[in-house]
């Protein structure tokens, strides 16, 4: 299972870098906002150094809605970096979209899905990754993780390449519950990537390690 991060704060994106287990990041405009980065020429810069910081695979969203405009920004979006994938909505147009972006190499994450049916849509049109939004449902009283469940199946049984990027994750057991049915990517906060280091046996049991070696050190 591949880690990213969602976020566009870039102590919080090299943090997750240096634990040595970060494979991507996402990012969105309310992300950008929440960072203070407004101007399309603030926002560019800001995914280039983005960029600077991981291996690959920073997804960078359109905020057009029509089949031209979103063309032109997503190959705007690429032309910043080679490890640029443009992140599209799941409507109409953006199904069109993903599909002249792979046939013309730039990668995609189709975002904003909901449902089995738009995941067969993306996956039919070649996006590169899907983004079903596991806690969104949660919060109307659906079960995120039975979609993505749902979703995986029906990528498995057809092959579809597409890889399943379960996003609006919000705590560490949705990421295990995830990796447990099969989700090819998480994308989460950094501190539900840092949560799988706690455990209360842990904690206790290096206090009493360190505890018995300065006794037995004489300290």
């Amino acid at each position: 299972m591949k880690f990213f991060i969602d976020t566009a704060n870039l102590a919080e994106i090299q943090e997750a870098y240096d634990l040595g287990v970060l494979d991507g990041v996402t990012t969105n405009p309310s992300l950008m906002a929440k960072e203070g980065i407004t101007g399309d020429d603030n926002v560019r810069a800001h995914y280039k150094a983005i960029c600077d910081i991981v291996d690959d695979k920073v997804s960078a969203e359109v905020i057009s809605t029509d089949f031209e405009s979103m063309v032109k920004e997503g190959e705007s979006l690429a032309a910043i970096d080679d490890k640029i994938v443009v992140k599209v909505p799941m409507i109409k147009d953006g199904v069109k979209a993903i599909k002249h972006f792979s046939q013309n190499g730039i990668r995609t994450n189709c975002t904003l899905v909901f449902s089995a049916g738009q995941a067969i849509l993306a996956a039919k049109a070649g996006a590169t990754y899907l983004s079903p939004f596991i806690g969104r449902l949660d919060d109307i009283s659906f079960d995120g993780l039975d979609l993505i469940q749902q979703i995986v199946h029906i990528y498995n049984v057809y092959g579809f390449e597409t890889e399943v990027l379960a996003a609006s994750v919000r705590h560490t057991m949705h990421l295990i519950k995830c990796a447990e049915i099969g989700a090819d990517v998480v994308t989460c906060p950094l501190n539900v990537i840092t949560g799988l280091l706690k455990h209360p046996l842990t904690d206790s049991g290096l206090a009493k390690f360190l505890a018995d070696h300065a006794k037995a050190s004489g300290k």
